[in-house]
């Protein structure tokens, strides 16, 4: 590992960043060293500004990758670096307004019961009855399960926060009977790495996220549901079918970890009831008006 790259590692756990985006950072630092066969502290504005025109232009990166890219550059230059630059004050990526993917509860049904491998449908199902992201169903620890009061307490959650959510019935039984097939003490999906399934001490770690994803993209294509569902669109569809339930956006937010209501606020665009409930009471409003 180069000095530069050490230093910016050791920049980004003081400032506190999550390992993920560390990783995602240090990535783009590469990529760009890359692009121009170079050390990145050699580069100069006008490459740097030509590098963003680039992703834009030339490789017509989404908003998010650009955005990404955006803040790790910036976090590199201006914090590792210690550069100004005006470039990096005038980049801004451009603004998408495209609302997720949303299952039907049948389409979740149908779905996971493709899924034909146990620990994989225990973790999906998992992540849909308790509205997770991918990270935190597959990096579920036994500790955190209170049975008793039937809820999930999710620890260092996007943006290094912790939060709890309901369990639900259904989910508890098959996290338990799931348990018995490793009686791993610590993960509960654990990466089985060769020794009998009895062992509790077969792992290093959790299952990895890449096999979940290829599970249900595999059980997606088996279900013949046609919609461009990823295993994030579990939790899309959790929250609007709790919303559709008539949970409020309050407690929706404070379930999926949001920081801002704002974020949960998306949810009431994706749900057909709401719609339906809307035109109901809109055509109530005329005929009381009219008559």
């Amino acid at each position: 590992m180069t000095v530069l790259r050490q230093k910016m590692i050791e920049d980004m756990q003081l400032r506190g960043l999550a390992p993920r985006t560390q990783a995602s950072y240090a990535q783009v630092i590469f990529q760009l060293a890359k692009h121009y066969h170079k050390s990145p502290d050699q580069i100069r504005e006008d490459e740097l500004r030509a590098y963003f025109l680039y992703l834009k232009n030339v490789r017509g990166v989404s908003s998010s990758t650009f955005r990404i890219a955006l803040c790790a550059i910036k976090f590199f230059f201006e914090e590792t670096l210690e550069r100004t630059w005006h470039t990096l004050e005038l980049v801004r990526p451009s603004k998408e307004e495209k609302l997720p993917v949303v299952l039907s509860l049948e389409e979740v049904g149908k779905i996971l019961q493709c899924v034909h491998q146990e620990q994989y449908r225990v973790c999906l199902t998992t992540i849909y009855g308790s509205g997770l992201r991918l990270m935190e169903g597959v990096g579920l620890q036994v500790k955190e399960i209170d049975g008793g009061r039937k809820m999930l307490h999710i620890c260092h959650g996007k943006g290094n926060k912790d939060r709890y959510v309901p369990l639900p019935d259904v989910s508890l039984e098959m996290l338990r009977r799931n348990w018995l097939t490793h009686r791993n003490r610590e993960w509960l999906f654990p990466s089985i790495h060769g020794k009998g399934s009895g062992s509790s001490e077969n792992t290093n770690g959790p299952m990895h996220e890449g096999g979940v994803q290829k599970a249900f993209h595999a059980a997606l294509v088996q279900s013949g549901v046609q919609k461009k569902a990823t295993v994030h669109t579990l939790r899309h569809s959790y929250a609007t079918h709790l919303l559709e339930a008539g949970v409020s956006l309050r407690t929706i937010q404070i379930y999926l970890g949001h920081a801002s209501i704002t974020t949960t606020v998306l949810y009431t665009h994706l749900t057909s009831v709401i719609e339906a409930q809307s035109s109901d009471k809109i055509n109530e409003m005329l005929t009381r008006l009219w008559h």
